[in-house]
């Protein structure tokens, strides 16, 4: 791993009114300063290492029509003393998640962006890690007061003081909303390990978007969800994209090299982005032009839209090296979330019906748009249809995406609006 990046002090911090900052570097330190951490970074980066030579030679891979499904916890401080509060910190939870859905599969609205920037960066295309983040349902951690059917969401645990790992929570992702450090938006760990409880925290005004709830509500220019998805391609193993110049060897992952992000079609820089500059205004260190609309920057929320193809296949073998260290029982009946309901007719005119092979008894139902606003939301007790029409008024053509609820799991299926 980069010198740099392990015995480095990230040397500024400002407000998040100003400029965004990331709290990664420090993590880092702190790892390196630990003798046992510091082992287990690089036995994990080892295993990495061997994942990503594999893809990258086509011995491994994930097939396109696999995807991934990662169980989400969500833990926030214990500030939610009612019913109502508690449930409002449950959708933001649900906001965030679908915002890093869109983010991480490329459906995010604004990666439209790229079909004009693309001329100024040639060969660098768009990437998509085929991953489903699912807020966890299912046989939940003892002591933590949750029985099946709730969302592992969480106020009052061992990651709300200062502390960045909590084994109770093993096996799962981790996303912990409390103050990040000085200035600090939030961090992650330069690959992150479900065993160990690892996770990663965002700041209580940059965390979801929309209105928030009380004293979480994300401020401009971080509302839209963002420093979650850049905070979490650390946790897959993604260093800034401005990491260095004099990057050499970038296709493989290269533990002797002080300079660069490791990753070929991520343009070299050493200075980060800020605010909301256009494509192709940023110079980087060879003279091509700096991709500063990439996640892993700086810029504003509303000017981040892509990571890269390559990106992408750095995230995936990282998954692989840690795929066994994530819960398979968390999240629901795997028969039921594939075979056992369909939505037609898809596309749609904004009219559609859900059809169940097998009596709901108790089910929701969650429609948000590509942004992961939430559009439509409503529960159905003591059910007795095997088929539920959800009318869409007023909605816009466009990708949606629905969740679906019960006590068997929870899937999200993708929907086209005509």
């Amino acid at each position: 791993m980069k010198l740099k990046l392990l015995f480095a002090l990230l040397v500024f911090q400002v407000s998040f009114a100003q400029h965004r900052t990331c709290g990664m570097q420090q993590k880092m330190l702190q790892i390196m300063n630990n003798p046992a951490q510091r082992q287990a970074y690089f036995e994990q980066q080892s295993k990495f290492t061997a994942e990503l030579q594999k893809i990258v030679t086509n011995k491994n891979g994930n097939s396109v029509n696999t995807v991934i499904r990662i169980p989400v916890a969500v833990h926030f401080p214990a500030v939610a003393t009612t019913s109502a509060l508690k449930a409002c910190f449950r959708t933001l939870a649900q906001s965030q998640v679908n915002i890093l859905n869109a983010d991480y599969n490329g459906t995010n609205a604004d990666i439209s962006n790229y079909v004009a920037d693309a001329p100024f960066y040639p060969g660098t295309n768009t990437g998509n890690l085929q991953v489903q983040f699912v807020l966890a349902t299912q046989n939940h951690p003892a002591g933590t007061g949750l029985v099946n059917g709730d969302l592992a969401v969480t106020f009052g645990t061992d990651f709300l003081g200062t502390n960045d790992d909590d084994t109770t929570w093993s096996g799962y992702l981790n996303l912990v909303c409390r103050n990040a450090g000085n200035g600090i938006l939030g961090y992650s760990n330069l690959g992150g390990s479900p065993l160990a409880g690892n996770c990663v925290v965002i700041a209580k005004a940059a965390f979801g978007s929309g209105s928030g709830c009380t004293g979480y509500v994300p401020g401009s220019p971080y509302d839209l969800g963002r420093t979650l998805t850049h905070e979490l391609g650390h946790y897959f193993n993604l260093d800034h994209t401005f990491a260095g110049c004099g990057e050499s060897n970038c296709a493989v992952y290269n533990a002797n090299n002080p300079n660069g992000d490791g990753i070929c079609d991520t343009p070299a820089q050493d200075v980060e982005d800020y605010d909301c500059p256009a494509a192709g205004d940023v110079v980087g260190c060879t003279g091509d032009y700096a991709l500063t609309m990439n996640y892993m920057d700086y810029v504003n929320d509303a000017c981040m839209y892509m990571f890269t193809a390559n990106q992408a296949t750095r995230m995936l073998a990282w998954y692989n090296a840690i795929a066994n260290q994530f819960k398979t029982n968390v999240l629901g009946n795997e028969s039921f979330l594939q075979n056992d309901f369909s939505i037609y007719p898809n596309p749609s005119k904004g009219s559609f019906t859900i059809q169940f092979k097998d009596m709901m008894n108790s089910y929701s139902v969650e429609v948000y748009d590509v942004t992961g606003k939430t559009i439509y939301e409503n529960n159905y007790d003591q059910s007795s249809n095997l088929a539920q029409v959800v009318n869409l008024d007023n909605a816009t053509s466009g990708v949606y995406f629905v969740n679906i609820k019960s006590d068997k799991g929870i899937v999200t299926k993708k929907l086209v609006i005509e």
